[in-house]
C-alpha cells in the first residue's frame, strides 16, 4: 500500500437534526462541528440490508439504497459523529448505488 493511501482517512459524517445529512469523504479538516470532506458524496436512502448509519461505515451502501455521484468537496457543519470506513464500505460507497 502507498504512502499517500496509508494517509486517507475515509470517514461517514452524520450532521445535526436540522440539517439530516449522512455523507460519506476523504476527511480533509475537522474543528468542533465542522469537517470538510474531498470527493464527498451523500447517501440519501439506505435500505434495510444496510443495517443502519453504522452499517454505511462498516460494509457500506447495500443493495437497495441510494447514493449521490461525488463532488469535489464539501464543508459540513453541525456534525454529529465522524466514523472511520473499512475498506469494503469505501468500495461500495464509490459504487454509486441509487435504486
Amino acid at each position: 500500500m502507498s504512502k499517500q493511501k496509508q494517509d486517507k482517512r475515509m470517514v461517514v459524517v452524520t450532521t445535526d437534526m436540522d440539517r439530516r445529512g449522512v455523507f460519506f469523504g476523504e476527511l480533509v479538516s475537522k474543528d468542533d462541528s465542522e469537517v470538510t470532506l474531498k470527493d464527498a458524496q451523500m447517501c440519501v436512502y439506505w435500505s434495510m440490508e444496510t443495517r443502519g448509519v453504522l452499517g454505511l461505515a462498516s460494509h457500506g451502501p447495500q443493495k437497495g439504497s441510494r447514493v449521490t455521484p461525488i463532488i469535489p468537496s464539501i464543508w459540513l457543519d453541525g456534525v454529529t459523529s465522524v466514523m472511520d470506513c473499512t475498506e469494503e464500505a469505501v468500495e461500495a460507497w464509490r459504487a454509486e448505488p441509487w435504486e
